[in-house]
């Protein structure tokens, strides 16, 4: 595995690879993110199969039409796009734990209510 620190991170794809699993992930076809991009099919493609590269002023574009950052895109420093169906999956099980923690907290509660009323029955029971 590559030496990762703060600042330099290499995901193991180029600049091209990445711009095309952007591209896979928003649901794009070259033809569409070239038009939001404002560029032609063909310039998108050197780009994806890394024959050129974008200007800065395109890597800013790009990175808003496809979702991700622009560090991301450049160097693979960051998070990553994610399929749409695990983020889908991600936000259900985060909400599902949510609720899981909500039901734990009444149970807790509940166990307490009980404990008091049981020492307070067992009170007026010796007495």
């Amino acid at each position: 595995m590559n030496d990762m620190t703060a600042d330099t991170y290499d995901d193991g794809d180029t600049l091209g690879g990445r711009i095309t699993r952007a591209r896979d992930l928003a649901g794009l076809t070259l033809e569409d993110a070239a038009s939001r991009i404002g560029v032609t099919d063909e310039t998108l493609a050197e780009w994806e199969s890394d024959r050129s590269e974008p200007r800065a002023n395109k890597i800013m574009t790009l990175a808003g039409v496809l979702g991700v950052s622009p560090a991301w895109l450049i160097s693979g420093a960051g998070e990553a796009p994610q399929a749409p169906g695990i983020s889908i999956a991600v936000n259900e099980m985060s909400g599902e734990i949510n609720r899981l923690r909500e039901l734990a907290l009444q149970i807790t509660a509940c166990v307490e209510a009980l404990e008091t009323r049981l020492v307070t029955l067992t009170r007026a029971a010796n007495e």
